[in-house]
């Protein structure tokens, strides 16, 4: 009972105490947590804006390519933007007095330092993340301004310029803000500059703006229309739907004047139907006076400006303004708590993907180290390096064999090349002594390798088989023609137009094998980029990296100078062999002028010739061509009496001279005559000639005999009507003559020869010629191709430099680590 009786009064107040309120936290109490958590979050704020800061300062330094939210100002010349940045620092320093939005990027990192009661600039130093010692006076910092940008301008050569400055300005009365300033939007360049700057500018600042991560800051005076505004649409171009703009309208009071009702105000204030319905301006007025200030009296000047422009609409505009809904977008002191605010916004949201990115930075910095630290350790591994280059040499030796035997790999429309392409690319141009274009099969096709080279063997022969016997002069046929009379014997014409045709032959088939060499050589000269490609794309194909040598620069370029060499030996052997085969085919020895097959298909011509051969007045031919020859032997004759060619007092010392020999036959051939079977006659059988075929040394004679009389030497009539038919009848047989030369070299020696020359070697010798040069020497020498002089310095710095960059990129990532933990 007693149990009982003392548990039912705890029972019963048992509930009473849980409902019970807690007590209210005295006013005190509340103040102190709200200041803790506004001062935890502006900690919190702070720390991710020093952090951004250091990653921007590293960006810039080192050319890194991060994302990192930031605010870039653009708009026309005189819209502003000078003294908006000056109201945002809360401090003046005659920035539009060096007109830097003109010709640099300024990059602005405004660090809120409650403990700055005067304002603290440093600048950071050109190509290196340091910043310099800290400046105070306000005229330095514009001097300093205008002296790096002419110095950087000049050192380029150009008006204006991306490279941006950056300045830090720590003070006490100035946002967490980092703002980018670019040039000014003009129409026309300013007096001694180049004219296409304004273009030149436009260009730049739409580059810095339309990065997504970069929120942009357009300004425009009031007194632009907004159906007038001339940069409205740059802006569009930009940002097409003002999802990253904020858009400012500054000189405010400069339009206030014009207001008188609330409509009128309302619709300004709107922009409707320019901006959208969701894009709300905001509408500044800064101070005009540009004396001599204090900051302090600055600062008032602009807290003083935003109250008379809101007096003045709630008094001076007949039912005031909405300022329910514009309100919050009148005033510098509202834009500058907006940038500060959205600015903060989104560091919080892009701090993931910077950490991301950082981590994705410091592994690739630190790969680089990697590579780096194995080249240093290269330059003391002589036999690794031997290896390395012996390896990769065999594999493009192996490559140049399959493109040689046919591939397709890489593309041949884009690494093949057309006849024309060849001819323009290796310099050679046309055939010599072809006027007309050469178009083998296949011209027109994109072609490389084995291919290449059996189109230029084609194109070889389609050029050589279009070229026929050339036309010689008369001179050269009087001077060969007339030098063989002297000889003696029965085939002075026949022989004096061979003579013609070998001498043709030399002078104009050998340019040909000399131009078909070199295109060869072209052809396989151009397959060592394709090697390269293809052993870079197999490496890659199957993950194969034994000791990457795209780096070593100077063994690449004596591996290629190397191989040339031996293509081009290759091409000067080669051309001494179709050289001496051409020597060949054109001895006076060759058996191919005096083939029997030949002579008889010679036909006709060869007929009317032979009954030249045995003039013995041959010296009496007239070549010359002024006119006709038979007017020129008229010209120069003696009476009709003394027409005779032989003198007088030597015609019966001929006569009796011929009868002898007609009367003599010896039993031998003569040795001082060429064999008779040369043009087709029969020896003679002991003196006599054999039955049924007249021998036409006593047929000629005969002939002779019956036309001259006293059987003296050919008449000048018939001689100088002889004497055309005569030029003729030894250029058609010097061009059959040039034609079988042509045939035998082109059919038989040429292809084989070139095949032999070029390929051949290539398969088999290639890689002993090009280890022997490149391996077969001391260390010393080959250690010169991988490190040249101070390489090793230049090795060391860049992995100084890459350190740096590393310890940078580490602290920058462990800070945003613990901001992501914050978050």
């Amino acid at each position: 009972m007693a149990a009982s009786s003392l548990s039912s009064p705890a029972a019963s107040r048992t509930p009473n105490l849980k409902s019970a309120p807690a007590p209210s936290p005295s006013p005190s109490t509340r103040r102190a947590a709200a200041d803790a958590a506004s001062a935890a979050a502006a900690a919190d704020s702070k720390a991710r804006f020093e952090a951004y800061n250091r990653l921007q300062a590293a960006a810039v330094a080192f050319g890194e390519k991060l994302p990192i939210p930031e605010i870039v100002t653009i708009g026309g010349q005189s819209d502003g933007k000078s003294s908006l940045l000056e109201a945002l620092l809360g401090f003046r320093f005659n920035v539009r007095e060096v007109e830097m939005g003109t010709r640099r990027p300024l990059v602005l990192q405004m660090v809120h330092d409650p403990t700055a009661l005067e304002p603290r600039c440093r600048f950071q130093e050109e190509d290196s993340e340091e910043y310099g010692s800290p400046m105070l006076m306000a005229t330095a910092i514009a001097d300093l301004i205008k002296q790096r940008t002419e110095s950087h301008l000049r050192k380029i050569q150009a008006a204006v310029s991306s490279k941006p400055i950056v300045m830090r300005a720590e003070y006490a009365h100035c946002p967490n803000l980092t703002i980018i300033d670019t040039p000014g939007f003009v129409l026309k360049a300013k007096r001694g500059e180049p004219e296409c700057t304004p273009d030149e500018i436009r260009s730049m600042v739409k580059s810095l703006a339309t990065p997504p991560h970069r929120l942009v800051l357009f300004l425009q005076q009031s007194s632009v229309e907004w159906c007038s505004s001339i940069w409205l649409d740059t802006l569009k171009e930009i940002d097409p739907t003002f999802r990253r703009t904020m858009i400012v309208i500054s000189k405010f009071d400069n339009r206030l004047k014009e207001f008188t009702e609330r409509w009128e105000v309302d619709t300004f204030l709107s922009a409707s139907g320019y901006l959208g319905d969701n894009i709300h301006p905001f509408f500044v007025a800064l101070p005009k006076d540009r004396g001599t200030i204090s900051n302090e009296e600055f600062r008032r000047q602009i807290c003083q400006v935003d109250i008379d422009v809101l007096r003045h609409l709630r008094d001076n505009v007949k039912g005031g303004f909405n300022e329910e809904k514009y309100g919050s977008y009148i005033g510098f002191s509202c834009l500058r708590k907006y940038l500060e605010s959205e600015l903060q916004k989104r560091y919080k949201e892009a701090a993931p993907a910077t950490l991301a990115l950082l981590e994705q930075r410091c592994t690739e910095v630190s790969m680089d180290l990697t590579r780096l630290d194995s080249k240093l350790q290269a330059t003391s591994d002589v036999s690794q390096l031997r290896r390395s280059a012996m390896l990769h040499a065999a594999s493009i030796c192996t490559h140049l064999h399959a493109l040689l035997d046919g591939a397709a790999d890489p593309a041949p429309e884009i690494w093949g090349k057309t006849t024309e392409e060849e001819q323009m690319h290796s310099g050679i141009g046309s055939w010599p002594g072809i006027n007309m274009p050469v178009k083998p099969a296949n011209s027109s096709l994109k072609l490389y390798g084995g291919a290449a080279f059996e189109r230029v063997m084609h194109e070889f022969r389609c050029a050589t088989y279009s070229m026929e016997c050339p036309q010689v002069s008369r001179e050269k046929v009087a001077n060969i023609l007339l030098a063989h009379a002297g000889r003696g014997g029965s085939s002075r014409l026949t022989e004096a137009a061979a003579e013609i045709a070998r001498a043709a032959a030399r002078s104009w088939l050998a340019p040909l094998i000399d131009t078909a060499c070199d295109r060869l050589a072209f052809v396989l000269q151009s397959l060592f980029d394709l090697a390269m490609e293809r052993n870079r794309s197999k490496d890659s194909q199957y993950h194969q990296n034994v000791e990457d040598m795209d780096s070593y620069v100077g063994f690449l370029a004596a591996l290629r100078c190397s191989y040339y060499k031996f293509v081009k030996e290759l091409s000067k052997q080669c051309k001494q062999i179709v050289r001496h085969h051409l020597d060949s085919v054109t001895s006076p020895y060759s058996h191919i002028c005096y083939d029997n097959d030949f002579l008889s298909g010679v036909g006709s011509v060869a007929n009317s010739m032979s009954r030249f051969n045995h003039f013995t007045g041959v010296t009496s031919f007239d070549l010359a061509d002024s006119r006709s020859a038979l007017e020129e032997a008229q010209e120069n004759l003696p009476p009709r009496d003394q027409q005779h060619m032989t003198p007088p007092n030597k015609g019966n010392e001929s006569k009796e001279v011929l009868r002898e020999s007609q009367l003599t036959v010896p039993e031998t051939p003569s040795p001082d005559l060429p064999s008779d079977d040369i043009h087709g006659g029969k020896k003679k059988d002991n003196g006599i000639p054999n039955d049924g075929v007249p021998r036409k040394r006593q047929a000629r004679m005969a002939a002779y005999t019956n036309r001259n009389h006293d059987n003296s030497m050919i008449s000048a009539d018939d001689m100088g009507s002889k004497s055309g038919s005569s030029y003729s009848t030894i250029c058609a047989i010097s061009a059959q003559y040039f034609a079988k030369m042509r045939e035998v070299l082109i059919e038989r020696n040429v292809p084989s020869a070139l095949s032999s020359g070029f390929l051949t070697p290539c398969r088999e010798r290639l890689f002993l010629a090009l280890g022997f040069e490149l391996f077969a020497v001391s260390d010393d020498k080959f250690m010169d191709m991988f490190v040249a002089p101070g390489a090793v310095d230049a090795i060391q710095n860049e992995r100084q430099s890459l350190l740096k960059r590393q310890k940078i990129l580490l602290s920058c990532l462990n800070e945003f680590k613990n901001i992501s933990r914050a978050l």
